[in-house]
């Protein structure tokens, strides 16, 4: 796990280092993704030779707490610990909004799992806790699947909303 979020944080400082005149890095995933995106978040940069610009980030139906999964088939891949799993859980490492923290949408489908959509409810709880500005968006008639299958239309509610979120920018 620990392996996975230092890849997708250097991801990102190579999007910063290699575009640094682009008008700032949006952030969108979706269940495992969104996890990953959450993480970005919670980055300390110090170490990285950058502080990307990061406008804002979507997560779709993400984990957020990994502890659960310690207790289940996903672990047997994994192979977290309880200190890795606490280590890259997004409410676990919720920092304090930087003066120009970017803008967080959470979103959820109304199908979700009982899991999903407890995760979904606790992090804008918690970001808005540390100071970040978060919406949260719950879905109705759309499960764990459809929620993120369904950005190829136009017409779909969080389409309009990402493309609103990116065009204040």
């Amino acid at each position: 796990m620990d392996a996975m979020v230092l890849q997708v944080r250097r991801s990102v400082v190579f999007l910063a280092k290699r575009f640094p005149a682009a008008r700032g890095i949006y952030l969108c995933g979706h269940s495992a993704g969104a996890h990953l995106a959450a993480m970005v978040l919670s980055t300390d940069w110090t170490g990285y030779g950058v502080v990307p610009d990061i406008k804002g980030a979507v997560l779709v139906s993400g984990v957020y707490d990994l502890e659960p999964i310690l207790h289940t088939y996903v672990n047997d891949v994994l192979n977290m610990s309880r200190e890795v799993a606490c280590r890259n859980s997004p409410l676990l490492c919720v920092p304090p909004a930087a003066p120009a923290a970017c803008e967080v949408l959470v979103a959820v489908a109304q199908h979700d799992s009982p899991e999903f959509r407890r995760h979904s409810a606790a992090l804008p709880q918690a970001l808005r806790a540390a100071g970040w500005s978060v919406s949260m968006l719950d879905l109705a008639g759309v499960d764990h699947f459809d929620i993120v299958e369904k950005l190829s239309e136009d017409s779909y509610v969080l389409t309009q909303v990402i493309l609103n979120l990116i065009s204040r920018a």
